[in-house]
């Protein structure tokens, strides 16, 4: 995939800027990586900012939803895939204020797909045939499981229980519409809970993390018996690379870490961890600050993804554990605490934080 140019939406995000500095790192991509961000609160330059002089990365501040915008990019750039990550992702704001998410992944998404669908049939038959669009969605389309049940194939049926879900699901539909309608040549992939560097910090782990370091409470959902399957976010940018690179046009990717934890034991971790390399001042352990807390509505039980499908025909595993992925997330956070702190300073975290688990 040299000499291209790929056009990263949302890429001042938790998981696009991950994959903005894979792409550019160890020779992976010797091309143009145009990242077209909004620059809402989860959206933070700084997340890349140590490759601001690199002339192979441009960052523009715009929306999805601008078509004209969106095709001047993808003319201007002779631009050859699109991985979209642009998308309003957290459950709890989607159940205070559900509109801002269907605007921007429902009406984005669409908006999006009509200026990517008019440029890819202006291009000629060579271009067109290696043209990709890759959309980046999420297990929690398929709705909940049980604790019995099998994990999530991509064979289920979409089944979302909040408003952020459906609209990611209902985004999925289009784009899947738009290979079967038009011929877009669209790949999709569905991952499980994300964790790792420059994570927003009202997500569980991060959350935890920094309410810890400052002597906050812990606050944890229900039981704590929420069971989410746990994905190193540079894992996620590996797996992706590789749907861009080798998936078949039309398809779904589950990517999965396989690590299934409940939440309660994903927060003793970090607790174990930091007791370890960071103790508290007035001494004790960091478990002393847990607290629960009122369940939020219609909190799924349990998401696990089967990564069967591209383990068997990409060759992808996850290189981390979650023993191995949390500790390097930790340890990220207690190195970059002025990153932290100018999320404060920005008045980035709400006065209440849920956990978007």
């Amino acid at each position: 995939m040299s000499k291209q140019a790929i056009l990263v939406t949302g890429g001042c995000g938790f998981i696009g800027s991950n994959f903005v500095r894979y792409l550019l790192s160890d020779g992976r991509f010797d091309g143009t990586v145009v990242n077209l961000d909004a620059l809402t609160y989860a959206g933070n330059p700084a997340n890349l900012a140590d490759l601001e002089e690199d002339s192979r990365y441009v960052l523009v501040e715009g929306s999805i939803g601008d078509e004209a915008g969106v095709s001047r990019l993808l003319k201007g750039y002779d631009v050859t895939a699109v991985v979209n990550f642009a998308a309003e992702s957290h459950v709890d704001r989607s159940i205070d204020s559900p509109e801002p998410f269907f605007e921007t992944n429902v009406n984005g998404t669409l908006r999006m797909l009509q200026a990517v669908r008019k440029f890819w049939k202006e291009l000629p038959e060579d271009k067109a045939k290696a043209f990709r669009f890759l959309h980046v969605s999420t297990d929690e389309v398929y709705g909940s499981l049980l604790p019995e049940d099998p994990a999530f194939t991509e064979k289920n049926s979409h089944c979302p229980n909040s408003p952020y879900s459906a609209s990611k699901a209902a985004s999925d539909h289009i784009v899947r519409a738009y290979h079967h309608t038009y011929g877009l040549p669209v790949v999709t992939t569905n991952c499980s809970n994300n964790y790792g560097p420059f994570q927003f910090p009202e997500k569980l782990i991060p959350l935890m993390i920094l309410n810890a370091l400052e002597g906050k409470d812990l606050p944890i959902y229900g039981d704590g018996m929420n069971i989410r399957d746990w994905l190193y976010v540079e894992d996620h940018c590996s797996a992706i690379f590789e749907v861009l690179k080798k998936g078949r046009v039309g398809e779904t990717y589950n990517i999965g870490g396989k690590c299934e934890r409940p939440n309660i034991e994903i927060v003793d971790q970090i607790c174990q961890i930091l007791d370890e390399v960071s103790p508290r001042e007035a001494g004790g352990s960091y478990q002393d600050q847990k607290i629960f807390v009122t369940d939020r509505p219609g909190h799924d039980r349990r998401y696990a993804v089967d990564a069967t499908k591209i383990e068997t025909e990409l060759g992808w595993t996850p290189a981390e554990t979650f023993e191995t992925g949390i500790r390097k997330t930790i340890l990220w956070y207690l190195e970059n605490r002025e990153w932290c702190e100018e999320i404060n300073r920005r008045k980035y975290k709400r006065e209440r934080m849920g956990t978007n688990v």
